[in-house]
């Protein structure tokens, strides 16, 4: 238990002290490059249908959860502290919340001092959308979207997942750190896949079907588990968590995707304000639904009040991590002596 959570905390720290520093060989640049390389020969032999893309699902996922595990083994039996740093170098690699803030907040500036292309030019840093025609209001409701759909994909999940693995460990009676890190590793070659080839265009929509619907599967809990997290992250920094709830259960299927719209729409009602509504992509216009319709739009003190928020949300996303790992430990260990 003293290793699962400690990792954990110690890549949450690196991540807040540090961040996700870019670099040639990151973890999730290397999987990129695979999805690139397998995609490109995959359609190079006419395989590029839907067959093409689970298979390309099931490849990638066999090839970097063997690579990652022959490493991680190779290291633990060679020394074991070694291989406790390669697993905390992957799960701190698999964390993405400074990355997150550090982008958006410059946002927020910019829009402050009224400098409108200083504020797309940051916004399209975190963004797939065209932000070329923004105005200071679309600019505001795009930032608070990517910090509520970020935190699930770049925090929460990987999270989740994490503690998912590490209580199976231990209901199998090892405490192996590397299980916990392997099922973070899946969701986030999930993830990635889902930003490479999840696109509705004709070129994707049979190819990346399976990425997406693999990211959608393992997205499932942890954004319905967000408006729990949400709702304690809002109670903390001293905003409106119940009108954050009840405009949750309002929104949160509104969207065509089964969980981008539950974290969303609970900023829309915690901060009293409107989000989705139309927006142009890279791969074409998307009529969204509103949520949070009636609110008035958000103005760039919105999106701090959106970064306070996640700030405590991911303390009490760490809290409950622990809570879960203790009790399921704890449990299995009365189980025993009994």
């Amino acid at each position: 238990m003293l290793e699962l959570t400690g990792i954990l905390f110690i890549a949450f720290l690196l991540d807040l002290i540090i961040g996700d520093p870019r670099y040639r060989y990151h973890p999730i640049r290397i999987i990129g490059d695979g999805i690139s390389l397998f995609e490109k020969i995959l359609r190079n032999i006419g395989f590029n249908g839907r067959g093409g893309g689970i298979f390309l699902v099931v490849v990638l996922v066999i090839v970097f959860l063997a690579v990652y595990l022959l490493i991680s083994f190779g290291l633990y039996g060679f020394y074991y502290p070694l291989g406790l740093c390669f697993d905390l170098f992957i799960c701190y690699s698999c964390l993405a919340l400074k990355d997150l803030i550090h982008h958006v907040r410059p946002v927020a500036h910019a829009l402050e001092t009224a400098n409108i292309p200083e504020a797309r030019e940051r916004l399209s840093e975190v963004v797939g959308r065209d932000v070329s025609f923004l105005d200071d209001r679309e600019i505001s409701r795009a930032a608070i979207e990517t910090l509520a759909e970020n935190f699930v994909d770049g925090f929460l999940s990987p999270i989740f997942w994490y503690v998912t693995g590490g209580i199976l460990t231990c209901l199998s009676g090892y405490y192996q750190v590397n299980v916990a890190v392997g099922f973070m590793l899946v969701f986030k070659i999930a993830n990635t896949l889902d930003s490479m080839v999840g696109y509705r265009t004709e070129k994707y929509l049979q190819f990346g079907w399976a990425g997406a619907r693999l990211d959608d599967c393992m997205n499932f809990f942890p954004a319905r588990l967000s408006l729990f997290v949400l709702f304690f992250g809002t109670l903390f920094a001293f905003m409106h968590p119940i009108k954050g709830l009840r405009g949750a259960l309002r929104d949160r299927l509104k969207h065509d995707s089964p969980n981008s719209a539950h974290a969303e729409s609970f900023f829309a009602g915690a901060l009293n304000i409107r989000l989705g509504g139309p927006a142009q992509y890279s791969d074409g216009h998307r009529s969204r639904p509103w949520l949070g319709i009636g609110s008035p739009d958000p103005v760039p003190i919105d999106i701090k009040r959106a970064i306070r928020i996640i700030k405590y949300s991911a303390g009490v996303t760490i809290a409950l991590s622990f809570a879960v790992i203790f009790l399921f430990v704890q449990v299995i260990q009365e189980r025993i002596w009994y």
